[in-house]
């Protein structure tokens, strides 16, 4: 893997409050690597760790991305849902948003039927076929629409299990990632200073509750992915 430069530097990530971590009574020892100091109760991120593994996640991505793979991004906080929905559109990727159903990746099957009733059902409203049924169907149908929508909307297009998941809120998000665990699937994660960073293949510590913070590293991330894509299309 290739090191390339990101413009990484500790000024934004201080003004973006990525240093700031949980009060000390709240934080696995496991992150203790990863603590600077402890200030007015709570723990402080050291940001020369995280920019060595922001680059190291960033040069993951653009590598991948450069190969033609793809992403799924994972972030169901409700402050995060547009956020996370705009950086994966900019850059191309799956996402997940709203909720993340049990068995969404390891019971692909499943999943890929439910996408496929999804794209049915789209095509058949886009068409107007809806017109020629009995109103209370119609109602029915657009409500399940609506809820297809609503929870598989940012996967919609995805035909096969995804290359690199890159997960915002590593206990919000603990099944997806046990489910990349368990299918090999490479993921990135946030961790606070209360989360486990072994459960990721590269754990970014970082604020994960703030959004200037979340939207500084996600932004980082999609925009090696948008670079390595850039270069993929270069070379096709």
């Amino acid at each position: 893997m290739t090191r390339r430069y990101w413009n990484i530097n500790l000024k934004e990530m201080i003004e973006a409050g990525v240093h700031f971590g949980h009060g000390i009574k709240k934080w696995n020892p496991k992150m203790a690597p990863y603590i600077s100091a402890k200030r007015k109760g709570t723990h402080i991120t050291n940001l020369a760790r995280t920019a060595r593994f922001l680059s190291e996640a960033c040069d993951l991505v653009f590598d991948a991305a450069s190969q033609g793979k793809s992403f799924l991004i994972v972030g169901t906080k409700k402050r995060a849902a547009d956020l996370v929905a705009s950086a994966a559109i900019r850059a191309r990727c799956h996402y997940v948003n709203k909720k993340w159903f049990s068995g969404m990746l390891t019971n692909w099957s499943i999943t890929k039927t439910r996408l496929s009733q999804f794209r049915d059902l789209r095509a058949e409203e886009k068409m107007e076929k809806f017109h020629h049924l009995p109103k209370r169907d119609v109602a029915i149908l657009k409500r399940k629409l609506s809820t297809l929508q609503r929870y598989l909307g940012g996967i919609k297009y995805m035909t096969r299990l995804p290359d690199i998941v890159i997960v915002l809120d590593q206990q919000k998000e603990y099944i997806a990632l046990r489910e990349c665990a368990i299918l090999g699937i490479p993921t990135i994660s946030l961790a606070d200073t209360n989360c486990d960073p072994d459960l990721a293949n590269i754990s970014i510590p970082a604020n994960d509750d703030t959004m200037t913070s979340i939207r500084l590293i996600l932004n980082k991330l999609v925009f090696a992915i948008c670079e390595g894509r850039s270069l993929y299309i270069r070379n096709r």
